[in-house]
């Protein structure tokens, strides 16, 4: 039993976000600030013959304006992106010039002043442009369209083989869109030149304060540690806030370096559209082999992850891709081969879930197509080759039982009977030649997740923990908070292990000064990663306060138990001490420190570069969906009337939070289902702001039921793992499914608009 953890308690960070106090990154401003502007691109590909900013230059209350040429040290970053577009812009959204004035609206002004000629070239706009011969580059130094480092691959067992058994072989497409994250607060950045000229310090709505500042470092040929990076409280991120946030920074730092004044930007939300990542584009081919007996022996598949026109995220979401290609289940001869395209579009990046939206689509497509193939139950199709305990997996990691669970085929089973699955999907079969234009659906999906960053590379992070003299804590992360809840997991964490009360403990905002890299806030690590490393740092000063308590008391320490702000000895419960007390003994009597550094690495995860076969990751989430629908089919509008889900997700720490996480990653996932998407046409947007974006509402919001699963698992922090993205992963496909059950189409890309329902055919290249 626990006192702290495993309990809903109230957010620490609750009080101020409801009354309006938290500071976001647009609500922070200095003395003598300037305001910038970018001026973007106005062709998807073009050389650039010459910027003129005479104009602007002269605008009354503009004090700078920059181009390339002023960048003073590396103007190419990460993944390609330039701070500023020099001879030649890949995209509507690259940057070829940045304004400061006195005001916003100066700004503004200026931005439209100046002048810039291009010469228009040729682009490649879409997944199947890309991948041809003989069409456009997007970069001309590299000899096709794939990203550097973008390929990988999976080999298990004999593919040739496999396919000579299958007694059933299933040959199938699937296609995924562009998605903005869509959060709430747009992107924000101010940058305070040092008053002692030694660097400068960036404030703003930042998700990776780390890789900001290894950036900024060397775009302005400065030491790391002469660039220091404050995360403001963030209005939504879910990986969208990294590289239109780090352009933003540089860009504004450039400028307060040469001006030797503070620089605001805050982009508008057409700006953010135009500027910020969006989830990758998939297109995704699949060739399955089976036996007549529903056992999947073989799957062959190779899928394209549109990269943009810069793109550092495709070797990171395509091994994660690799690993979950043929999704949570024991297939014998597996062939996986994904690789990214550059393309001169708004480029992708991170956006929850991480590839696993696009691949779970696909797979869990592909496994209901089986079953309809076969003329069995979905559910049977899954509980049959689904991984069990015991079982190996693709990569060859073996799910050791008591190590690694592996719970997925009773939580098929318990969504199914709780929606009596079985018996309404095959009364939904029957209805679809009723006369009634209404149809309803049923439809079943699974998924699993590795948890943290695996193979992806080391998933270090730190913490600091610090007792004052009045007994409160103050508890500092390298990682950061987003809103997702990490904050009050981490307080719970610590506080569990102190034995106190929650209201002792503070947490600051992320401080590059302060805390350690801890690498990015990403892959649901913020628990696992982060909050092993709050453990390590809060035993570390459990033990330094029981030495002294247990001198106090003239006890064993062994015989401590720190619980309620008191520690006492468990033999003789009246002997006991306020935790205020030891920590006055431990500073002021003894002199002690009670400052304390957690340093948390599982090491990396190797696997072969040959075939891809490894220890991928050190545990793995799983989750089981059911969705229920109705469909118009004379408009094509889809009804998502009920989800049910089932989520193995360790221990929930918070389990209030845990719930909130999963409640928002199945509307992010059902908005990506059925009417998400960001419209571009030969790379121009036509998709620029929420009018055009549409996210669900009130109204859309189905009736949910969220069911937790929770094991011992050895891995996180009390056994918590990953959260945060699992959530978003199973809509689309059980949606997709529902909608077959339905009406009998089958829609195979996403997403599941109007358009696509009623008329039942592709809509794009």
């Amino acid at each position: 039993m626990y006192n702290i953890i495993n309990k809903s308690v109230k957010r620490i960070d609750a009080y101020e976000k409801v009354t309006g106090k938290a500071k976001y990154g647009a609500d922070l401003n200095f003395v003598h600030q300037l305001y910038a502007k970018t001026v973007y691109s106005k062709y998807p590909h073009a050389k650039i013959l010459k910027i003129d900013t005479r104009e602007a230059e002269k605008l009354e209350g503009v004090v700078a304006v920059i181009t390339a040429e002023d960048v003073p040290g590396n103007n190419i970053m990460f993944g390609k992106f330039p701070v500023l577009a020099k001879d030649e812009v890949k995209y509507i959204g690259d940057g070829v010039a940045v304004v400061a004035a006195e005001s916003r609206e100066i700004s503004e002004k200026a931005v439209k002043l100046i002048k810039v000629e291009y010469q228009k070239l040729a682009g490649v706009f879409n997944i199947k442009e890309a991948i041809e011969e003989n069409t456009g580059k997007v970069h001309s130094e590299i000899e096709d369209n794939l990203i550097e480092h973008s390929h990988h691959l999976l080999r298990a067992g004999d593919v040739e083989k496999g396919f000579k058994q299958a007694e059933i072989i299933l040959e199938r497409t699937y296609q995924t869109q562009f998605v903005d994250q869509a959060y709430i607060e747009p992107e924000a950045i101010l940058v305070i030149p040092d008053p002692y000229k030694i660097g400068v310090e960036i404030h703003g709505s930042i998700q990776n304060p780390y890789s900001i500042r290894e950036n900024i470092a060397a775009v302005l040929g400065m030491k790391i540690n002469q660039v220091r990076v404050v995360q403001s409280t963030i209005g939504g991120s879910f990986g969208g806030k990294d590289e239109s946030v780090m352009l933003m920074a540089v860009r504004s730092a450039v400028i307060a370096m040469k001006t030797r004044r503070p620089v605001k930007m805050v982009l508008t939300r057409e700006e953010s559209f135009l500027e910020s990542s969006k989830r990758h584009p998939f297109k995704a081919y699949y060739q399955l082999g089976a036996r007549r007996d529903g056992t999947i022996i073989v799957i062959e598949d190779k899928v394209y992850a549109q990269g943009g026109a810069y793109n550092n995220k495709a070797m990171f979401l395509n091994w994660r891709a690799s690993i979950h290609a043929t999704g949570p289940y024991a297939i014998p001869n597996v062939k996986t081969d994904i690789y990214g395209i550059y393309t001169n579009t708004v480029y992708s990046g991170a956006y929850r879930g991480f590839s696993a939206p696009q691949i779970v689509f696909a797979n869990e497509s592909l496994i209901d197509e089986l079953a309809e193939e076969l003329n069995v139950s979905p559910q049977e199709i899954r509980l049959k080759n689904c991984l069990k305990p015991g079982d190996e997996m693709g990569t060859g990691q073996i799910l050791l039982p008591g190590k690694i669970p592996a719970p997925l085929e009773m939580m098929i089973k318990d969504v199914c009977k709780k929606t009596d699955f079985e018996s309404k999907r095959k009364k939904y079969i029957k209805e679809r030649e009723s006369f009634n234009p209404i149809k309803k659906g049923i439809g079943l999906s699974c998924t699993f997740r590795g948890a943290g960053l695996g193979g992806e590379g080391i998933d270090t992070a730190s913490a600091t923990v610090t007792i004052d003299l009045d007994g409160s804590i103050l508890i500092q992360s390298g990682l950061v908070e987003m809103g997702q809840g990490m904050r009050t997991a981490h307080a719970q964490i610590v506080a569990e292990v102190l034995g106190v009360s929650l209201d002792r403990i503070t947490f600051c905002n992320t401080d590059t000064s302060v805390t350690l890299d801890s690498g990015p806030t990403v892959a649901s690590r913020g628990t696992l990663a982060g909050g092993n490393a709050m453990l390590i740092a809060a035993r570390k000063l459990l033990e330094r306060l029981h030495k002294r308590a247990a001198i106090m008391l003239d006890c064993n320490i062994k015989d401590l138990i720190s619980e309620n702000n008191f520690i006492f000895n468990s033999s003789d419960k009246s002997k006991k001490l306020n935790f205020k007390e030891v920590v006055e003994e431990c500073l002021k009597g003894q002199g002690f420190s009670l400052s304390a550094q957690g340093w948390y690495t599982p090491g990396p995860e190797k696997l072969s570069s040959e075939t891809g076969r490894g220890n991928a990751y050190p545990t793995y989430s799983y989750g089981a969906s059911v969705v229920e629908l109705s469909v118009d089919t004379q408009t094509g509008k889809i009804n998502v009337e009920k989800i049910t889900v089932a989520y193995e997700i360790g221990k929930a720490i918070n389990p209030q939070i845990v719930k909130g996480q999963l409640y928002g990653g199945i509307l992010q996932g059902l908005g990506y289902a059925i009417m998400e998407e960001v419209r571009d046409k030969d790379g121009h947007l036509e998709t620029k702001n929420f009018d055009n974006f549409l996210i669900p509402g009130s109204f859309d919001v189905p009736d949910m039921e969220v069911t937790i699963y929770e094991s011992d698992d050895p891995v996180g922090p009390f056994g918590a793992k990953s959260v945060g993205e699992v959530g978003v992963e199973l809509m689309a496909p059980a949606v997709a499914n529902a909608l077959y059950n339905a009406a009998g189409k089958r829609i195979r890309e996403l997403p599941l608009n109007l358009e696509r329902v009623l008329l039942g055919k592709s809509l794009r290249k």
